[in-house]
């Protein structure tokens, strides 16, 4: 059984795993009446033992098969509504091909489909849909003001799935990728507060005002 990991300071409860080959954060939240799972890449079981046995929402960053790939078990086990973007929908419940750099992986109905601007309350979270095309043609971030939580020293959170790294960015050369959009999306996290916590789809968290001085000055 993966460890799970506890983010501190933030305006919401966050836990995560770091499951398979590509060292994936898979991000458990709860606000104590709903429970998101964030990018779930593999072991449903993991997963599920890591929320309770209780799933509410699936949200999905973006396509790829490390970010999806245990979505549909996960979706089968628990009854949970699944959320993506409107853009890479269609590819991860299989409507549309497979782009050819893409591992296989089963395909998942997505129950709810998000555009940028949207507010997607789960529980009691009201996430902002951002979306950040450049890794894929529909990759999103979420976005939770600290002004949500009781705690008024509390963090915002920002899920930047593979668009913000510490230290770096998504990767731009796989089919759909851009870096012209990478640019635009980057700027768009930029105007964040410093202090927002950033929760990226591989490797450390990190914060807005950290990459301000590295991944913004350099790309935005």
């Amino acid at each position: 059984m993966a460890q799970t990991r506890t983010v501190k300071g933030a305006c919401v409860p966050i836990e995560y795993l770091v499951l398979g080959m590509l060292q994936n954060n898979v991000y458990l939240i709860s606000d104590g009446s709903a429970t998101i799972v964030v990018d779930p890449s593999c072991k449903a079981d993991d997963i599920l033992g890591a929320a309770n046995g209780s799933v509410d929402a699936i949200v999905l960053t973006h396509r790829h098969s490390d970010h999806v790939g245990a979505a549909k078990e996960l979706r089968d086990k628990t009854g949970a509504t699944v959320v993506a973007s409107a853009v890479d929908a269609p590819i991860i419940s299989g409507e549309r091909k497979l782009p050819r750099d893409d591992t296989r992986f089963a395909p998942c109905p997505v129950d709810h489909v998000v555009n940028d601007g949207d507010v997607l309350k789960i529980g009691n979270m009201p996430w902002k849909v951002i979306l950040t095309p450049g890794h894929t043609e529909g990759s999103m971030c979420l976005f939770i003001d600290s002004q949500f939580g009781t705690d008024i020293a509390a963090a915002p959170v920002l899920v930047s799935g593979d668009t913000l790294f510490c230290g770096s960015i998504g990767r731009t050369d796989f089919a759909g990728g851009d870096m012209g959009a990478m640019r635009r999306s980057l700027k768009r996290l930029a105007v964040l507060p410093d202090d927002t916590i950033v929760l990226p789809g591989h490797n450390d968290l990190t914060t807005i005002g950290a990459e301000r001085k590295r991944v913004f000055a350099y790309y935005a």
